[in-house]
């Protein structure tokens, strides 16, 4: 069976995936899925929606990714401009998966730590309520 991709351009990664259908460690999916509570961007000030459009476009956390795939495929970033460069051959389509290869891996990186630290912190308070609770028992 053929894949769809054609691999005289490159294979369809997870992360390009992942920012082509904006599944993935974004604000806005993860808020969806109730994995988040907010859908605010995590890695920039301006409190932007986090969605795939924002991380390509607008959050300063990924400028300097940004500007190595502009530099690359010597177009802006819309969506159109994205899947030209990826269609239009190797050196677009290697462009367009590293920038989506750096910037998820990062965003993926830094979900973990968040939930590690709310891990941690919902475990200091169940210890913090138990011993609560326990001091309150009747000898």
């Amino acid at each position: 069976m053929q894949s769809w991709v054609n691999r005289k351009h490159g294979t369809l990664t997870f992360r390009l995936t992942q920012v082509l259908t904006g599944h993935g460690c974004f604000g806005r999916y993860l808020c969806r899925i109730g994995r988040e509570s907010s859908s605010g961007c995590h890695h920039c000030s301006d409190s932007f929606e986090d969605t795939a459009l924002h991380a390509v476009q607008v959050c300063s956390a990924w400028d300097e990714e940004r500007r190595a795939i502009v530099a690359s495929i010597r177009l802006h970033l819309s969506l159109s401009a994205v899947v030209q460069a990826m269609v239009g051959g190797q050196p677009g389509w290697d462009a367009v998966t590293s920038f989506c290869e750096a910037v998820m891996s990062a965003k993926e990186a830094a979900e973990r730590e968040r939930e590690r630290s709310a891990a941690l912190i919902s475990r200091r308070n169940n210890r913090t309520q138990r011993r609560t609770t326990h001091d309150l028992q009747p000898p």
